[in-house]
């Protein structure tokens, strides 16, 4: 079945979600069930961006104002033949793979020892290598949260020795400045200290739930206790010139209730756009210090730092209720989605800045779409979903997690894409490390964390947001439940849950929300084989009613192959089209396609698709009716080298 889309795969409600610079104003109507809150979903077009009326609405008592609370990814069993391997392949190969990497083939794990007077020697690297250790380190202990493994928790117990030993007495540890210069540490904004001590509260934090060792999270703690001192308590104003302290402050203070860490983290957000950075005025836009962040309209600048920056914001107003930079978030949103984004769900088209220039200048070949923006995308996106309950924002997640972020590692788990193009010559490849190795380092902490991202709980029930085959307890109701997941997705739109109890007689009243995807047109719900009855409400079909031990519900969505066309303003897509199915956009590779120069669509072309289970790991293949066959974009450049394209010319155009 072939759907042609002006916009993306996605109905005009959400047209704007994948616009890749779509126009709206371009888009057929579409029927969908009624929404109850079809204009705040409609509400990112790129023409006339609406408000987000679930922004900033506060409890009462003004306590925190969250719609839901995601489950953490340590009670989520992944089982499903997608995602499963992916976590499996991570810990056998990606993950001892970056530990090796840190440990003996860079100088990483020896800036430590070297810091704390077991080896000779001096700083060797870039001065913000240190993060790249505290990530890898985070990824280390999330794998341990699901699979305890004495090897690998041996391994990184020996380098957090070393990262321990090697603080200084007043609590500062970041080696660059260890071992260089000690008396003009805090003089750089630019060289990224907070950005590593964010990292390192991360991995303190991950490893203190991972296994119950405090060797880590107290030198974090001390640390960020010494930024509390210089930065907070002293006054002195600082503008971090890569976000990520900010949030890694408010995470420490949810374990730790202390305060100091949730006023030093909206300090910092507050230094921003008053003149305080020290770099050039021209770069204050790269920086995100051009304005006071919550006059920011236009996403812009550095991709990471933004999603590293906005991610924070949305952390302050979750834990604090306030709405002082909700409406900036809104904006931002609207923009990046409306104008700025691929249809990867990647983010920051040009090298020159990491980052953005302008609303629909999204060339292909030359897109940068770090991975670690990609993977920004999801942090900022489920942050945004918490504090509106909007299925628009874990659309987008969805987008990025199985294109933009999944594209940035090899099936074979041990070579890793910085830039994610949406066409190559051939001459474009993963590499096994690189001297600024956030992206690998970044990978390794997300893919043990993809169980994170699938369910939310709220006072009413239950929130299933992606469609990954697992299982979880929960509680609802006032009563416990296991909640099982059986799914193909994403090469199938079928799945089916499960409530078990202790008892068949179990039962209570809650809701529970399926998200209905953005690219979804048609889909069919029934409970214990029955129609079943629902609502609409932002995204997500509601099925209130008394649960009871043993219910069957089962989701059925139409999973058509659609050709999408970018908005008119975007010049580098103009005569072509790009196929999708579910989640996945596709490509052609020229392991498949060998004449390149027949890399056309006709007029009135139509596809098949067919799940080939020997190639690249299984997949689900389309095949166009002049004989172009394409592959899930994520999976390219895992054999020979060759030509890649996204966006096809199209005969008709």
């Amino acid at each position: 079945m072939l759907e042609l889309n002006r916009h993306t795969l996605i109905p005009a409600a959400v047209s704007a979600i994948l616009c890749f610079g779509f126009n709206t104003a371009h888009t057929p109507a579409i029927q969908r069930p009624a929404d109850s809150a079809a204009i705040t979903r409609s509400g990112y077009s790129a023409i006339a961006p609406a408000k987000n009326t679930q922004a900033g609405k506060l409890s009462k008592g003004g306590s925190p104002a969250v719609e839901n609370i995601p489950v953490d990814f340590s009670r989520v069993e992944v089982r499903d033949s997608f995602w499963s391997p992916r976590i499996a392949v991570h810990k056998r190969v990606t993950l001892p793979f970056c530990i090796d990497q840190c440990e003996k083939k860079t100088h990483r794990v020896d800036n430590f020892r070297v810091s704390a007077g077991w080896k000779e020697g001096g700083f060797e690297g870039v001065f913000y290598d240190d993060s790249d250790l505290h990530k890898m380190l985070e990824g280390a202990s999330y794998t341990l949260q699901n699979f305890p493994d004495p090897k690998i928790k041996a391994s990184i117990d020996s380098i957090i020795a070393a990262v321990a030993a090697a603080q200084k007495p007043d609590g500062y540890l970041d080696t660059y400045y260890i071992l260089g210069d000690y008396s003009k540490r805090f003089t750089d904004m630019d060289k990224h200290e907070m950005y590593i001590a964010g990292h390192l509260i991360e991995a303190g934090l991950a490893n203190l739930k991972a296994t119950g060792d405090t060797i880590l999270l107290g030198a974090a703690k001390r640390f960020a206790d010494c930024l509390v001192r210089n930065f907070q308590e002293g006054k002195r104003d600082w503008v971090p010139g890569h976000p990520e302290i900010e949030l890694a402050l408010i995470k420490l203070y949810s374990l730790t209730g202390d305060g100091k860490y949730l006023s030093l983290s909206h300090r910092l957000l507050e230094e921003r756009g008053r003149g305080l950075g020290t770099w050039p005025s021209d770069w204050r836009e790269y920086y995100l210090d051009d304005a006071p962040v919550k006059d920011f309209d236009k996403i812009h600048g550095h991709a990471v730092r933004a999603m590293y920056l906005f991610s924070a914001m949305a952390d302050y107003s979750a834990v604090t209720g306030s709405d002082e930079y909700l409406p900036a978030l809104d904006r931002l949103w609207n923009n990046v989605v409306g104008s700025r984004m691929y249809i990867t769900g990647g983010i920051g088209s040009s090298a020159k800045n990491e980052g953005f220039t302008e609303d629909f200048d999204l060339p292909n070949k030359e897109s940068y779409c770090e991975t670690c923006a990609s993977v920004g995308m999801a942090f900022w996106n489920q942050r945004m979903n918490k504090l509106t309950g909007d299925a628009k924002y874990i659309d987008v997640l969805e987008r990025a997690m199985y294109n933009g972020a999944l594209a940035g590692v090899s099936l074979s788990g041990d070579r890793f894409f910085y830039v994610n193009p949406l066409a190559s010559d051939g001459d474009h490849h993963r590499q096994p490390w690189y001297g600024t190795a956030c992206c690998p380092s970044q990978i390794s902490r997300f893919l043990p964390s993809v169980g994170g991202y699938i369910y939310a709980e709220s006072a009413d029930g239950i929130w299933v947001n992606l469609y990954v085959g697992s299982k979880v307890d929960v509680d609802a109701g006032g009563k416990s439940w296991t909640l099982s997941m059986d799914t193909r997705y994403p090469w199938d739109g079928e799945t089916a849950l499960s409530l078990d109890a202790k008892s068949s007689r179990q039962a209570a009243r809650f809701a529970l929300r399926l998200r209905i995807p953005g690219w979804c047109r048609d889909f069919t719900i029934e409970v214990n084989g029955e129609k079943a009855a629902y609502r609409m409400d932002r995204g997500y079909a509601v099925i209130e009613r008394k649960w009871r031990g043993g219910d069957k519900v089962r989701l059925s969505m139409d999973m058509p192959i659609v050709l999408n066309e970018a908005d008119p303003r975007v010049t580098a897509d103009r005569g072509r089209r790009a196929v999708s199915r579910g989640p996945l956009v596709y490509c052609l590779e020229e392991a498949d396609n060998a004449d390149t120069s027949e890399w056309l669509l006709p007029k009135d072309v139509s596809f098949s698709c067919r799940y080939e289970s020997g190639l690249l790991g299984g997949i689900e293949t389309i095949t166009s009716s002049n004989g172009l066959r394409f592959i899930p974009y994520y999976a390219w450049d895992n054999r020979a080298p060759g030509k890649m394209e996204v966006w096809v010319k199209n005969m008709n155009l």
